[in-house]
């Protein structure tokens, strides 16, 4: 029997390796600006119940059309996504509208016990964004370093959506691309089970309080 590495070389020289698609890297944060930064308020706080944090990121989808960009807002305890909204550029008018949608379904009270975290990107300290949040007397906090896992639930809920559906289908349009997302997220919250909530969805940890079950031993920054 060959080793790996001569076996891998008579697989090149046959023409059977399996040759990966290889992605574009759209960059999606832009923390070069001279709006306000905000300090971590979530540093090792692990959140008790729905809308004690909120997470927000960016993440884009690629369509023959050309790129989207899915903004996204997802609650750190349940993991569910509250908020999300889909657009061409990077503008911030889209993360204020995932935004908005997630304020829909709570009150001010609510609001006014909230942490909103993000990353330094431009959208997210602009002076629209951080006045919405203001105006709903949420409390503003940021990553310090850049580092993906001070933000780790926000990039694990993009991650999942597109390595478990986006990433193995073809979109033609961006039209297509808002009616595949509603289908993706809606199935993301009530029916895939998430490991760090119990092996439960997001839809159903969203409808308790205390500390959830954890199948992983790395806290609660899994899905």
């Amino acid at each position: 029997m060959p080793g790996r590495d001569a076996f891998i070389e008579i697989l090149r020289k046959n023409g059977l390796m399996v040759h990966m698609r290889r992605r574009k890297h759209y960059r999606t944060t832009d923390s070069n600006h001279h709006y306000r930064k905000y300090p971590n308020l979530i540093k090792d706080v692990i959140p008790m119940r729905p809308n004690e944090i909120w997470v927000a990121d960016i993440t884009y989808v690629e369509t023959e059309e050309g790129v989207c960009y899915l903004s996204l807002i997802t609650d750190a305890y349940s993991h569910k996504i509250v908020g999300w909204a889909v657009g061409p550029t990077l503008e911030t008018i889209y993360p204020l509208q995932a935004l908005q949608m997630a304020l829909e379904a709570i009150d001010d009270e609510t609001a006014g016990r909230l942490i909103h975290h993000s990353d330094r990107g431009c959208q997210y300290c602009s002076d629209a964004y951080v006045a919405e949040l203001k105006k709903h007397g949420i409390s503003i906090s940021m990553t310090q370093s850049g580092d993906p896992l001070e933000n780790a639930v926000a990039e694990r809920a993009n991650g999942i959506l597109k390595t478990e559906w986006l990433y193995k289908m073809t979109i033609a349009t961006r039209d297509e691309c808002r009616a595949v997302l509603e289908r993706i997220i809606g199935f993301y919250n009530t029916q895939r089970p998430h490991m760090s909530i119990g092996m439960q969805t997001p839809e159903a940890a969203h409808m308790q309080s205390g500390e959830q079950r954890r199948c992983w031993k790395n806290g609660w920054a899994v899905a």
